[in-house]
C-alpha cells in the first residue's frame, strides 16, 4: 500500500507587514550552482545578497521554483489576510467530486456509445465533449494530489482516513482511460513543483535512468515534444552490445523548423499521439510482466505499483472492448490526446505554461504563464489555464485560483483577451527553452 502526501510545495511563511513589494529575478543556469536559500532572508532587488547577508544551506528548489516561492512570499506579506484563508480552508470538495463522477461516468458511457458509431463520429465525439471530460478528470485529480480537493480540516470521509481516501480516488478516479494520467500524477507532478526548469535534474536521460521512485520532474516527459531541453537524451537500451537511444519526443522535435508553425504543429501532434499510443501498449506489457522496462533502475515498489494500476486499468479497458469493441478505445485515446494538440483551444495553455517569456518591463525571464481568454475558457479548462497562479499557491483549489488576480493584481497580467489561436501559432513558430532553463537573466 502507499499514500499520497499533501504537498504544499513550500511551507507557509509567517505574515510580515510593511516590506516593499519586489520581484526577484531568476538566476541563469550558469549561476544556479550558487547554493543560497532565500526562504527566510530579507527581500533584495538582486538574486544574490550582499556580503553581509548570512549564507543559508543549499535550496532544494530550482531557480524557477524559487521564483515562484519568492512571489508567494511577497504576496503573503502584502495580502496575507485575503490569501491565507484560501490556502488554509478552501477546497473544491463538493464541486470537484461531482464533476469527477460526471466526467468519468460520461467517458464510460460515451465509450460504450462509440461502439455503434462511424469512426469519424467517434472522433467528433472525442473532440467534444470527450476531450473536455478527460481534461476535467486530470485537473480534479491534480487538485486531489495537492490536498485541495477534500475538505482540508477534515481527517475522515465516510469513515475512511484522509490519506486512504486520497489514494483510492487517485487510483480509481483515473479510470476509464486509454493510457491515463495516473503514472504522471502519482510519480511526477509534485516533484515538478520543486525542480521545473532545472537542467541538472530534469534531462530525459536522468528521468529514464533514475533509481528514485519519483520522477525528478514529470513534466519533462511532455515538454520534450515541444521545448528545448538541456542534458542528454533517453531512454537508452542496450541491444546486441550497442546502446540505442529511443526517444519518440526527441525524434519529433528534431523535425521542427523555425518559422514554420504548421509544420512544427504537425510534428508535435504526430510524436505526441504516437507516444501516447505506445503508452497503451506499454500498459499491457507492464500488466503482463509486472515491470516497466523504460525505467529499469527504479525500485521494485515503483514497478509493483505500476503493475497493480495497469492490471486494473487493462481489466476496465477489456470490459469496454467486450461491450463496444475497438472504437471504445479509439474514443478514450482521442479524448485524452486531442485537448493537448492544435487546433484544440485547450492546447494554448498546455503548450505555453512553462516557457521562457521575457518581461517587457523588467527584462526578467518568466518561467510560468497563464492563459486569460475569458470566463468560458476558464470553465472549458476548469482553471488549468491559471498555471502561474497555481505554481504560486499550489494548495488553492481550481475554482478559486482566478481570485488571485483580483487580490494581487500587480503580480499578474491585466485583461482576459488572449487569442488562443495566435498563442499556438507563436508557440509553434519557434520553440522556447523549458521554464527559463537556459535564460540569461
Amino acid at each position: 500500500s502507499y499514500s499520497i502526501p499533501i504537498v504544499h510545495c513550500y511551507a507557509p511563511l509567517p505574515l510580515r507587514i510593511g516590506r516593499p513589494t519586489y520581484i526577484t529575478t531568476l538566476r541563469s543556469s550558469s549561476s544556479a550552482a550558487v547554493d543560497v536559500d532565500y526562504a527566510n532572508s530579507p527581500p533584495s532587488s538582486s538574486p544574490l545578497h550582499d556580503t553581509a547577508t548570512e549564507v543559508r544551506p543549499k535550496s532544494v528548489f530550482s531557480p524557477a521554483a524559487q521564483w515562484h516561492k519568492d512571489r508567494r512570499r511577497q504576496m503573503i506579506q502584502k495580502y496575507g489576510d485575503k490569501i491565507g484563508p484560501l490556502e488554509r480552508d478552501s477546497s473544491s470538495h463538493a464541486l470537484a467530486l461531482s464533476l469527477l463522477f460526471l466526467s468519468n461516468a460520461s467517458l464510460f458511457a460515451l465509450a460504450v456509445l462509440s461502439g455503434s458509431l462511424h469512426p469519424t463520429r467517434v472522433a467528433l465525439l472525442a473532440l467534444f465533449p470527450g476531450s473536455i471530460f478527460s481534461l476535467w478528470t486530470l485537473q480534479i485529480l491534480h487538485d486531489l494530489l495537492h490536498g485541495s480537493l477534500l475538505k482540508k480540516r477534515q481527517q475522515k470521509f465516510l469513515g475512511i482516513k484522509r490519506k486512504k481516501m486520497q489514494d483510492s480516488l487517485l487510483f480509481w478516479g483515473s479510470m476509464p482511460s486509454a493510457f491515463g494520467y495516473y503514472l504522471y500524477l502519482r510519480y511526477g507532478h509534485l516533484t515538478h513543483h520543486k525542480a521545473l526548469g532545472d537542467p541538472q535534474s530534469a534531462s530525459l536521460k536522468k528521468l529514464f535512468d533514475s533509481d528514485q521512485k519519483d520522477f525528478e520532474d514529470g513534466d519533462v516527459l511532455f515538454v520534450a515534444h515541444r521545448m528545448k531541453l538541456q542534458g542528454e537524451v533517453g531512454p537508452r537500451f542496450t541491444i546486441g552490445g550497442k546502446e540505442i537511444i529511443m526517444s519518440i519526443s526527441k525524434t519529433g522535435f528534431n523535425a521542427w523548423k523555425d518559422g514554420h508553425p504548421i509544420r512544427n504543429a504537425l510534428a508535435f501532434a504526430t510524436s505526441f499521439m504516437y507516444e501516447r499510443f505506445m503508452l497503451i501498449v506499454n500498459d499491457l506489457v507492464v500488466a503482463i510482466t509486472g515491470r516497466n522496462y523504460f525505467f529499469p533502475n527504479k525500485p521494485q515498489q515503483f514497478h509493483d505499483e505500476c503493475a497493480k494500476y495497469c492490471r486494473c486499468a487493462v481489466v476496465v479497458r477489456g470490459g469496454l472492448w467486450a461491450m463496444a469493441g475497438w472504437k471504445s478505445m479509439l474514443f478514450l485515446y482521442l479524448s485524452e490526446t486531442l485537448w493537448s494538440i492544435p487546433p484544440h483551444p485547450a492546447c494554448a495553455m498546455f503548450v505555453t505554461n512553462h516557457g521562457s517569456n521575457i518581461d517587457p518591463d523588467k527584462g526578467d525571464c518568466t518561467p510560468s504563464s497563464s492563459t486569460y481568454a475569458g470566463k468560458w475558457y476558464s470553465l472549458l479548462t476548469l482553471g488549468t489555464n491559471y498555471h502561474c497562479e497555481h505554481h504560486d499557491f499550489p494548495t488553492i483549489p481550481l475554482h478559486r485560483l482566478g481570485e488571485l488576480r483580483k487580490i494581487a493584481p500587480e503580480f499578474y497580467p491585466e485583461g482576459s483577451r488572449d487569442n488562443v489561436f495566435r498563442i499556438m501559432r507563436k508557440t509553434f513558430a519557434k520553440p522556447d527553452f523549458y521554464a527559463c532553463m537556459d535564460a540569461n537573466i
